[in-house]
């Protein structure tokens, strides 16, 4: 994935045949809050020198990619089933932990997915449901793939304000997000371990959120420094229940 602080701010391309990122510019996004305004007497009414009155939104940013995706032994049929398994995994843990999908904003990052969460949505959610769903989700995917179709996934879970434009949507708490996801202290948490998922939490949202759920296995983070400054980092193997549910099925099939 590429240095945030070098690539251009995220921009929506909206795809029809994607359910989440199908709403116009033009219509309202939730919790929005102030108006696009420009000022200026150019020919196409943009004075890139006035001021700009930005249109924000509190979200839940979730971004994901896949280990090691550009290696070299997978091939392009290899990749292509490893980003629907992907996007299938994501969107069944979504349900299951009761956020709807077709409210979100996602942006595809080829070896991955970032997503927008109104504000609306729980935050708890993200900590006590998803977290654990889509690990059980990749362990299903994993039991009929070969190797080199398997999927194991870092995820950068934030929360904050994001700007809206003709473009689509950039922010500080977007390339937050993206810093945490490229962190090494991640890389290596995962790459030493047979988890399926490996989560790193920004400070904001362990301390506002994750700490104070009963049901977000707190304990499962750890604290580790990176160069934003604290963030917490935990690791998902498949569960027990999605191991039994493996097992059943492979003595089904024989």
């Amino acid at each position: 994935m590429s240095d945030p602080e070098t690539a251009r701010p995220v921009a929506w391309r909206p795809d029809p045949r994607a359910r989440g990122s199908t709403w116009l510019h033009s219509d309202p996004l939730p919790e929005m809050v102030g108006v696009v305004t420009y000022h200026g007497t150019e020919a196409d009414g943009v004075d890139w020198r006035g001021s700009l009155a930005l249109t924000t939104a509190h979200c839940t940013i979730v971004v994901v990619d896949v280990e090691s995706f550009g290696r070299r032994s997978r091939t392009n049929p290899n990749r292509v089933r490893i980003r629907r398994g992907m996007y299938r995994a994501i969107e069944r843990a979504f349900a299951a932990a009761g956020i709807p999908w077709d409210i979100c904003r996602h942006e595809d990052l080829g070896d991955g997915v970032l997503v927008l969460v109104p504000a609306r949505v729980s935050k708890t959610l993200f900590a006590d449901l998803l977290l654990g769903e889509l690990a059980d989700e990749l362990q299903a995917h994993n039991g009929v793939h070969p190797p080199l179709e398997r999927i194991r996934l870092r995820l950068a879970l934030h929360a904050g304000e994001v700007s809206y434009d003709a473009y689509g949507a950039t922010g500080s708490s977007i390339l937050h997000a993206q810093r945490l996801l490229d962190a090494p202290e991640l890389r290596r948490a995962l790459a030493d371990t047979k988890a399926v998922l490996a989560v790193i939490a920004s400070a904001w949202v362990f301390d506002e959120v994750i700490r104070h759920s009963e049901r977000g296995f707190v304990d499962a983070y750890r604290c580790v420094r990176t160069e934003d400054g604290a963030a917490w980092i935990r690791l998902l193997p498949a569960s027990a229940t999605a191991r039994r549910r493996e097992l059943a099925r492979r003595r089904r099939l024989g």
